[in-house]
């Protein structure tokens, strides 16, 4: 962090509540903010939720889903954070606030047509949980498209989604009473091959090889998969990971499955489910009760 306050970000530092000094532009694509919220150790099983909230347009929406389910950890998409489409609000801190949950929050893009130089916008992925986040930190691929990116024959309008930044899992390691849990809050590319989420999702099990074996992992998200079956899935299963949730079918209201749960280590699973019956995102959520045994 850098003392030196730059002003366009000053709205960050106070909206979301990181108390210290401001950093500047460059720095918050690595940043994870983070806020404390209550702690409600489970004594049995604890139910993950998944889910791709496009941005948070349909927040009433989203709200009544996590207050019926009641997940202990809540792994969230495409999160937004003062962006005009979603109101300026801070989606995640929101949630968070509304259910007094711990969370993390990090960057994937910049949306440049979604905010202003004094104001930016950003997109993201959240963790919001009743277990403490003892520590979290961003993954950002080294494979990445350049779909994305600004160019200067198209402008910066809301509808071409032009941005800074990049795809990315946001890894929080979090308090249970049987001891640490791992999560990969994850979002691989859309666009382009399926040989690119292949690579992204290739480091993201290199990166939980960093863990011990008898780590309880889990890996979820958006994975954006487009063939079936998908080497995508394959190439976790391969390393080790078991499918706790999602879908051949459907995990979105486009008929695609794109959206997964994956569990590694000492922990048993059940009720794994596609909630499909969800209309507030574009996206269904994965719901999934795992137990940690030591």
């Amino acid at each position: 962090m850098h003392s030196a306050v730059n002003k366009p970000l000053v709205w960050m530092v106070i909206l979301m509540g990181c108390y210290g000094p401001a950093v500047k532009a460059g720095e918050i694509l690595e940043s994870v903010w983070r806020g404390t919220g209550s702690t409600r150790n489970a004594a049995g099983p604890l139910t993950i939720l998944s889910w791709n909230i496009e941005r948070g347009l349909n927040l009433p929406g989203i709200e009544a889903v996590l207050e019926q389910h009641a997940p202990h950890v809540a792994l969230l998409q495409e999160v937004d954070l003062n962006a005009r489409r979603t109101g300026r609000k801070n989606i995640a801190a929101d949630l968070a606030r509304r259910f007094h949950m711990h969370w993390a929050f990090a960057v994937e893009f910049e949306e440049l047509g979604q905010g202003d130089s004094s104001s930016p916008a950003y997109v993201g992925q959240a963790v919001l949980s009743y277990l403490p986040i003892r520590s979290a930190r961003i993954l950002r691929f080294k494979e990445q498209s350049s779909f994305w990116q600004p160019r200067w024959f198209i402008p910066d309008w809301g509808i071409f989604q032009r941005r800074r930044g990049g795809r990315m899992a946001l890894i929080a390691e979090l308090a249970s009473k049987e001891g640490p849990l791992i999560v990969y809050d994850t979002h691989l590319e859309s666009q382009g091959s399926e040989k690119r989420r292949l690579r992204q999702v290739e480091e993201i099990i290199a990166d939980a090889a960093k863990h011990a074996s008898t780590a309880p992992v889990v890996i979820a998200g958006d994975f954006n998969t487009r063939r079936r079956p998908s080497p995508v899935i394959s190439r976790l299963q391969e390393a080790g990971f078991r499918q706790a949730a999602g879908s051949e079918k459907s995990t979105s209201a486009r008929g695609a499955a794109l959206d997964w749960i994956f569990v590694r280590g000492p922990l048993t699973f059940r009720e794994g489910s596609v909630l499909s019956d969800v209309k507030a995102s574009d996206h269904y959520p994965l719901k999934v009760r795992l137990s940690i045994k030591r």
